[in-house]
C-alpha cells in the first residue's frame, strides 16, 4: 500500500509542503484530460487508499467524498479540453492540466511528486515517480479526485450527448464506443486528432454541431 514515505524523503532535502499529482483521461477518444493535486497532512494515512485503477467505483466515491470532507486535506483540480488536446497533443495537454492543478493549491507547495515521467513544462521543482499512484499517498489521492471528477462528467456529457455510451465507458475506446462513432461520427466532445475520431469523421458527417 502507498504511504508517505516520498513526501517524507522531499520534505528532509527542505520542501516543506508536498503536492501529490495525478491524471485520469489520456487514453479516451472523447472528453478532458483531468489532473488533480493533493496536499496530505502530516501522518495521514488510509487503509484503502491506493491507485484508483485498483479500485471499484463504488470504493472511490467513498474516498472521493472522505477526502473533500477533510479540511485538513488540500485539492486542486483541472482539465485541458478536447481542442486543446487536438491543438497541443495529449502528451502536453497533460502537461498543461497538471501545471493548472497545481497552480490551484494556495498556498501553492514547495514541490510536486507527479505520477509517472518528468514534466518538461512543469512550473516549479517536481519530482517523477512511475508508478506512484501505487507508493505515494498524496498521489494516490489525486488520482482517485482526477479519476472520479473526468468521471461523473463523462456521465453528465452522456445526457448532453446521448447514443455514444459515456456513461458507461467514460470515452474510451470500447467496442460500443467504436460502433456508436462509426454510426454516428464524432459530437463536439471527441478528440478529432485521435486517429479513430479522424477515421470516423471521414466516413459520417460530424455529429452533435461540431
Amino acid at each position: 500500500m502507498p504511504d508517505l514515505g516520498f513526501e517524507k524523503q522531499l520534505q528532509a532535502e527542505g520542501f516543506s509542503v508536498v503536492a501529490g499529482i495525478d491524471e485520469a483521461g489520456r487514453g479516451p477518444l472523447a472528453g478532458p484530460v483531468t489532473a488533480a493535486a493533493v496536499v496530505l497532512p502530516e501522518n495521514y494515512s488510509h487503509r484503502v487508499l491506493t491507485d484508483s485503477k485498483l479500485l471499484s467505483e463504488k470504493t472511490r466515491d467513498v474516498i472521493y467524498d472522505e477526502l473533500i470532507s477533510n479540511p485538513e486535506v488540500t485539492i486542486s483540480s483541472a482539465e485541458s479540453t478536447p481542442e486543446e488536446i487536438d491543438r497541443i497533443n495529449i502528451l502536453r495537454a497533460t502537461w498543461l492540466a497538471m501545471s493548472r492543478a497545481f497552480e490551484g493549491i494556495h498556498p501553492r507547495p514547495d514541490v510536486a511528486l507527479i505520477d509517472g515521467n518528468p514534466v518538461k513544462t512543469f512550473p516549479a521543482p517536481h519530482r517523477s515517480l512511475v508508478k506512484g499512484d501505487s507508493l505515494s499517498l498524496s498521489v494516490a489521492a489525486a488520482s482517485i479526485i482526477a479519476k472520479v471528477e473526468r468521471d461523473r462528467l463523462m456521465k453528465s456529457y452522456a445526457e448532453k450527448y446521448p447514443g455514444y455510451g459515456f456513461e458507461r465507458h467514460k470515452g474510451y475506446g470500447t467496442k460500443a464506443h467504436m460502433e456508436a462513432l462509426e454510426t454516428r461520427g464524432p459530437c463536439p466532445i471527441h478528440r478529432m486528432s485521435f486517429s479513430p475520431v479522424i477515421r470516423a469523421a471521414g466516413r459520417k458527417d460530424v455529429g452533435g454541431g461540431r
